[in-house]
């Protein structure tokens, strides 16, 4: 017996690859990111033009850039969303294979932009940066490890998952980029939950990672610099947490109109990292509420459809690529607003950057694929099957 689990439509073997992947693809989804590209371009020529001023260059130079960057990951994007679940598993090992190698190569080859954190691989013309590109092939190795120990004679690879979740995760906090490792931890540690972790395990876990975080703040002095930061009582208004929430404060529920906003003249990284404090102030809370629907949204709905996935892989890689997806944009909104300590996470889709823009078509490419409607066995298929 074959039922389709996310609907109806029948999926015919021998149709045309797009006509299959438009009746299939969760285009609700599809749509929501979409309206996320399209308010990364707004927002950049908000936010942009004044650092384009500042280091002499045409006026739209970055909107123009981010725009080619966002055209790049929407094609990739839309090629990975066409992908079936055996080929996001070899895309996602060989991904992640190759952003690994490149993290640990970072302390030799890579440079720090005089941001004091190596991060980036400069290629004259563009930087990459390997730590975005890690997140979706790690969730997918992850997925995959935890998937084959579900197998009868299975290798271990929950334990096999924890060790590489711990690799990337000291690779990451070498750069500095503790926010980077959070979120790896994270991921790893809902894809572990849903696989059925023991609590025990799961206690073991936060506990390493609240040991972790005070080592951090005692050995590294930017890590501690941030958390004092963030623990005063008081907010320095010439720091950039300072400047991202008196321009949110400025913008109240309507923003003080497009072009009208200050805190794209004085905050660095206005275009990047703090670019909802721009919308907030120039477009107001409405648009703030929009943002985080769209995320929202895109994050419940991956992870509902999710549920009914049989397939272990593609139920874990899917719940890991949907978490990390919602928590990156959740973090860094968290930040501007001085509910998280400062991080250095961009808003996915929204922050200039051809890394960042790029990594996430990779990532909800992945996830769009993997909650396609597709037929799948009856339960009682699968347990037979397993008692074989």
């Amino acid at each position: 017996m074959t039922e389709m689990v996310f609907g109806s439509a029948p999926v015919r073997a021998g149709d045309p690859v797009i006509p299959r992947w438009w009746r299939t693809i969760d285009r609700v989804s599809l749509g929501l990111v979409i309206a996320l590209f399209g308010l990364g371009i707004l927002l950049g020529l908000a936010a942009s033009v004044p650092l384009a001023e500042k280091n002499h260059l045409p006026p739209y130079y970055y909107v123009t850039r981010q725009a080619l960057f966002g055209g790049l990951a929407f094609v990739v994007m839309i090629l990975c969303s066409m992908m079936p679940v055996g080929m996001v598993r070899r895309v996602g090992i060989l991904g992640f294979a190759a952003a690994a190698l490149s993290l640990v190569l970072l302390p030799l080859l890579g440079t720090d932009f005089g941001k004091g954190a190596v991060r980036w691989y400069s290629l004259g013309f563009v930087s990459v940066q390997p730590s975005e590109f890690l997140k979706p092939g790690f969730v997918v190795v992850s997925a995959w490890l935890m998937a084959a120990a579900q197998d009868i004679g299975g290798p271990p690879g929950r334990l096999y998952s924890f060790v590489i979740a711990l690799v990337m995760a000291g690779f990451l906090a070498m750069q500095p980029d503790f926010g980077q490792a959070c979120l790896v931890l994270f991921s790893w540690a809902v894809m572990y939950f849903v696989a059925g972790a023991p609590m025990a395990l799961v206690a073991l876990v936060i506990s390493l990672a609240i040991g972790g975080g005070f080592g951090a703040y005692n050995m590294s002095e930017h890590f501690a610099r941030r958390i004092d930061g963030y623990l005063a009582a008081d907010v320095d208004p010439r720091t950039q947490i300072g400047y991202a929430t008196n321009a949110i404060q400025d913008g109240g529920f309507f923003g003080v109109g497009v072009g009208e906003g200050t805190v794209k003249w004085t905050l660095p990284d206005a275009h990047t990292d703090f670019i909802i404090a721009v919308a907030a102030e120039e477009f107001g809370l409405v648009l703030v509420v929009g943002i985080i629907l769209l995320y929202g949204s895109i994050t419940v709905r991956s992870l509902w459809r999710l549920t009914k996935e049989r397939d272990p892989f593609t139920r874990l890689a899917g719940t890991g690529l949907a978490c990390a997806f919602g928590v990156q944009a959740m973090i860094n909104m968290g930040v501007a607003v001085r509910l998280l300590p400062a991080k250095g996470m961009t808003l996915p889709f929204i922050s200039y950057g051809g890394s960042s823009v790029i990594a996430s078509g990779i990532l909800v490419g992945m996830l769009l694929a993997l909650t396609r409607r597709r037929p799948q066995g009856g339960i009682g298929d699968i347990l037979r099957k397993r008692g074989r």
